[in-house]
């Protein structure tokens, strides 16, 4: 009898181990796939976001290889032809730029930014990413 009930513990030990480490399994390979969804979001390209009409993409290109305050320069001009998220993704590479030499209008701009992309927008991980650099 004794040796009866000591595998019965035996096996029920055994299953209750293996199921928790079934449900470890489990439980990491979500927070993989978490993990590589976010950074797949992360690694957005600026380009393939939409909101940029084909007349100025030849003016943008020439610009961003300009330096941060040209950029300025021409989203003060012609930045409100160009509509959310590429305006965003542009909106915050100038950010990024100008953080050394005016942080304010860096806060600034940055504040534009995050309170009108939605949490939906592709561009929001970045948002979230600066977040702490910029408030």
């Amino acid at each position: 009898m004794k040796i009866a009930i000591s595998l019965i513990v035996v096996v029920a030990v055994l299953a209750g181990a293996y199921k928790i480490w079934e449900y470890w399994d489990k439980v990491s390979h979500d927070r993989d796939i978490a993990e590589q969804e976010a950074q797949a979001k992360l690694n957005i390209s600026p380009d393939s976001l939409p909101g940029m009409p084909e007349d100025l993409r030849e003016s943008y290109n020439i610009v961003k290889n300009n330096g941060p305050q040209a950029l300025g320069k021409w989203l003060k001009s012609v930045g409100s032809r160009v509509d959310d998220p590429r305006r965003a993704s542009i909106e915050l590479d100038y950010v990024v730029g100008i953080a050394s030499s005016d942080p304010q209008e860096a806060k600034r701009v940055f504040a534009d930014v995050k309170g009108r992309i939605p949490e939906t927008s592709p561009i929001y991980p970045r948002v979230k990413s600066l977040e702490k650099t910029y408030q």
